[in-house]
């Protein structure tokens, strides 16, 4: 990796290490960054901010914008593109979160062109202290945002870790204030505090506050709480030339010390309250302001400003260091070829992939944990890390943090192992800073860490982290029992345990949950990971217990719908019942969550009849009635690429034995639904989850099952990525030729015709061949379990040559087929005997080599139990596809497929390369 000089800055100021003296910054002539657009995501649901901030940083400095009411905001985040408008800069954000307001925002500084004679907090419309901006104005790059606004002052801000520098011009013949809102965090606070050191030229205080996803309300107001507080220092090299403070309506002009804070409610509950400071320059000030921030104390966060700012530190240089820093990160994959759309969407994915987890420990190591007090980093542990979107993050983005930044995850895995010691040991599921908000359902952290054990991460206490985390799966807690915070912010991390491993499923009429159906598959998920985590450490009786827990989701499928359905402690099932209820089930429905068992692929299509019928039913989960795409939402029935329990169902083709729908969904994905633009996310980031998906399909790779290191092959969208991880292992994925289909892959020169590839890959390297094909291929595809028609007795219409009988048809080859050019055209396989079939699979041409064109665009499949009488089971009219499946429900001994229109061309010869009955 190319190493600038202003690497020593980099390394020490933006990412954390000791202190540093500055050097010339030098930007490099080709950095990754000038790929990365980051206002992608920040209109349409996506909730990305386009600030400044440093990978992992504590620090994110990012506008606040305002629609005209002081207690919310444009987005979750507080930035939406299509809202132009802005009441000041805040210095923390959380990237991607769904609950709006969502988490932090807090402290924005506002530039004020006027006089300031009333109170900001009176302002409750945002009439007064506000301002407009265009965004031929802006300027958003890693580490770096610049913004003039409409009412004559300019910006440009830059992040190292812990700090900001940004320089403020006013215009000259105008006041020009500066207003540090101190109270005015998305959520609220319960309390604020502003210092203004006019001889210091410096404005110090905190916000005590939290409250996140407060704004749901679950368990009522009182579930709004505090949970941190955020400790602050501004410094200036231009003089005050005024000052002042406010509480709630009144205006203390000259005043230098003030406390409130806005409470947590919203509207006309909490307008008008809170407390800040302004101070004042001369008109035509051209300010750099410094700010350093703390999680522990005040000190903290001085001290942190003089080690990452030391003296000389300018914007440019600080701005420099970042993007070094950014690039270096970037660096860990570095694509080759594309479009420079592709690249732009690529790198700005793996720019929010590496946002999160947030530092919040100081320079001095020292961080605030759980139990609110004061701690020292652990041996070995080089930073604290916190903002665990665990429900979301477990399924992509924590797998992408192991592959590319080992280090970091194994320093996240021991923070929130820090946490759960700090917390009664309880691990809660979604951490914000030291805060347990409770957010969402299951065990997410026993999934991540497990996760993080199979792909080589080592450097945290695995072996007490298992042993907290075995024991809150296994023994009851007093708060599994509590319904404070359902649904969305439960607070039994496992709840009402005992029930759950005396019934074997989470009973929704008692579960004191989310939804019993959900709770009870995100546990099957999370046992199933201690599972092998145990098996890893050598722990058989642990693995032994766990393993047969993680079979539990078999008893919420429901086999008279075949969909997944939450049951009632007397073991009825919950209803009214439809594959689009929610009942049950968190933020997502049956039909999505019924996809939920990414331990166990064959045995969810096991129940649902057999692979054929599982591979038909995700058909009809990706396209509409006519078979046409529908992949950005098409009702709570179908797949939404926004819903994490759902975002691998694309993945699971590879297991049910054909690689090639896996490899065509997921481009059809990364083609269309990623775009360049501020909408250009499917939605919420929710914490890089989206964007880690994105990256993993790009490459052509994604994490099997939880708790493994394997990796499922798709076809890469770039001719090649070079994938070289913080510990210096390299991979590399070539794709070779063009097309949306693999028709060949090799593993460092040797042949490779397995769908996946061993977690000795991404820990130890190496290198993929991927040869691309226009057409579906036979690559990796398997026969499903149970072919009744598997070389059975066949009769049929005249062949086209004596190679090409009927028989071969029923072979299980694809490397032959039966013609027929007769004008009556039909294959008909006799079962031997009257047997249950629950689906027929026909494999047209184009899975033998030839061309698309003649796939099969018309047939009818009937059924028989004497050859005589006949049932339609299908009829198909404008078939293009390679391979069809058709569901059946009949008891037959002959199947019979008679072709009406053969091929898309004037062609008259019928292929059929395999009949499948299942």
């Amino acid at each position: 990796m190319f190493r600038p000089v202003v690497a020593v800055l980099a390394a020490a100021l933006v990412l954390g290490g000791p202190t540093a003296v500055p050097v010339r910054a030098e930007t490099p002539a080709a950095s990754l960054s000038d790929h990365v657009d980051p206002l992608i995501g920040s209109s349409g649901g996506g909730n990305t901010f386009p600030g400044a901030m440093a990978p992992f940083g504590m620090m994110s400095w990012s506008p606040t914008s305002t629609r005209g009411d002081q207690t919310n905001t444009g987005a979750a985040n507080g930035y939406d593109y299509n809202t132009t408008r802005l009441r000041g800069f805040a210095l923390t954000h959380v990237n991607g979160a769904g609950c709006h307001p969502g988490a932090a925002g807090d402290l924005p500084v506002f530039p004020h062109t006027g006089d300031v004679t009333s109170s900001p907090t009176a302002d409750t419309t945002d009439a007064v202290y506000a301002s407009d901006f265009s965004h031929t104005a802006e300027s958003a790059t890693p580490g770096r945002y610049r913004l003039d606004l409409a009412n004559g002052v300019t910006t440009d801000f830059a992040a190292t870790t812990r700090t900001a520098i940004g320089r403020i011009g006013f215009p000259s013949g105008k006041p020009a204030n500066l207003l540090f809102r101190t109270s005015n965090s998305l959520n609220g606070s319960e309390d604020a505090e502003t210092r203004i050191d006019t001889a210091g030229q410096k404005v110090t205080g905190s916000v005590l506050t939290g409250a996140f996803c407060g704004r749901r309300a679950n368990g009522g107001p009182n579930n709004r709480k505090t949970y941190y507080r955020l400790y602050f220092v501004a410094t200036f090299d231009q003089p005050f030339t005024g000052n002042g403070t406010w509480k709630d309506a009144t205006l203390q002009p000259g005043g230098t010390y003030q406390t409130g804070g806005e409470g947590y409610l919203t509207g006309a509950d909490r307008l008008g309250k809170g407390s800040g400071g302004y101070v004042a320059f001369a008109p035509g000030a051209q300010v750099t302001m410094r700010i350093g921030i703390s999680y522990v104390s005040q000190a903290g966060a001085e001290r942190n400003l003089q080690v990452e700012q030391p003296a000389g530190t300018t914007v440019d240089g600080v701005a420099a260091a970042t993007r070094a820093a950014w690039d270096t990160r970037l660096g860990r994959v570095r694509t080759g070829g594309g479009t420079a759309d592709q690249q732009k969407i690529f790198y700005t994915a793996l720019y929010h992939s590496l946002q999160q987890p947030n530092v919040i420990s100081d320079t001095d190591g020292r961080y605030r944990g759980m139990d609110q007090i004061a701690h020292t980093l652990e041996p070995g542990q080089q930073a604290q890390y916190s903002n665990f979107s665990g429900w979301d993050q477990y399924r992509a983005q924590i797998q992408l943090l192991a592959l590319l930044e080992p280090g970091v995850a194994g320093d996240f895995a021991q923070s929130l192992y820090n946490f759960a010691r700090q917390n009664g040991g309880v691990w809660d599921r979604w951490v914000h800073i030291s805060g347990a908000t409770h957010v969402m359902t299951g065990d997410p952290s026993a999934v991540t860490l497990a996760t993080f054990y199979a792909m080589g991460v080592r450097n945290f206490d695995y072996d007490g982290a298992f042993d907290s985390l075995y024991h809150q799966a296994t023994v009851p807690h007093p708060d599994g029992l509590s319904d404070a915070g359902c649904s969305g912010q439960c607070v039994g991390q496992r709840p009402n345990l005992a029930q759950y491993m005396q019934s074997h499923y989470s009973a929704n009429d008692v579960c004191h949950c989310w939804g019993g159906a959900a709770e009870t598959l995100e546990d099957s998920v999370a046992d199933h990971s201690l599972a092998q985590w145990a098996t890893a450490l050598g722990r058989t009786t642990e693995a032994a217990v766990m393993a047969d827990r993680g079979t539990w989701w078999r008893n919420v499928y429901n086999p008279a719908t075949g969909f997944m359905q939450a049951r009632n402690l007397d073991g009825s099932w919950a209803g009214p019942f439809t594959p689009a209820t929610q009942t049950g089930f968190a933020q997502g429905s049956a039909a999505a969550y019924t996809w939920m068992v990414p331990q166990d692929v064959p045995g969810l299509a096991g129940l649902m009849g057999g692979k054929p019928t599982a591979i038909a039913r995700l058909d009809d989960f990706f396209h509409d009635a006519d078979g046409n795409w529908l992949l950005r939402g098409g009702g709570a029935r179908k797949y939404d690429p926004t819903n994490e329990p759902d975002i691998h169902a694309p993945w699971l083709y590879n297991e049910l034995g054909k690689p090639w729908k896996t490899q065509e969904t997921v481009r059809e994905l990364v083609d269309t639904v990623y775009t360049t633009g501020p909408s250009g996310l499917p939605g919420n980031d929710d914490l890089g989850t989206m964007s880690a998906w994105y990256v993993w399909g790009a490459i052509g790779l994604f994490p099997y099952r939880p708790a493994s290191g394997d990796m499922i092959l798709s076809s890469p969208l770039f001719p090649s990525a070079t994938v070289t991880n913080s510990d210096g292992v390299v991979l590399q994925i070539n794709g070779i030729g063009s097309g949306t289909y693999i028709d060949s892959v090799s593993r460092d020169g040797t042949a490779h015709t397995d769908w996946k590839v061993a977690s000795s890959f991404i820990r130890s390297g190496g290198t993929l061949d991927v040869t691309l094909s226009a057409a579906p291929t036979s690559w990796a595809v398997t026969t499903p379990e149970n072919n009744l028609a598997l070389n059975r007795t066949t009769t049929g219409s005249a062949a086209c040559a004596t190679s090409e009988v009927p028989a071969k048809a029923v072979n299980g080859s694809l490397s032959d087929k039966f013609c027929t050019l007769s004008s009556s055209k039909w294959l008909q396989v006799d079962l031997g005997a009257s047997r249950p079939i629950t689906g027929v699979v026909v494999e047209h041409a184009a899975l033998g080599g030839e061309s698309a064109d003649w796939n099969t665009r018309a047939f009818t499949i009937r059924t028989s139990t004497d050859g005589a009488t006949w049932t339609t089971a299908a009829v198909v009219a404008g078939n293009t596809a390679a391979t069809t499946t058709h569901p059946v429900s009949a008891t037959a001994r002959y199947v019979r497929i008679e072709v009406t229109t053969p091929t898309q061309t004037t062609n008259q010869a019928a292929r059929l390369y395999e009949l499948q009955v299942y």
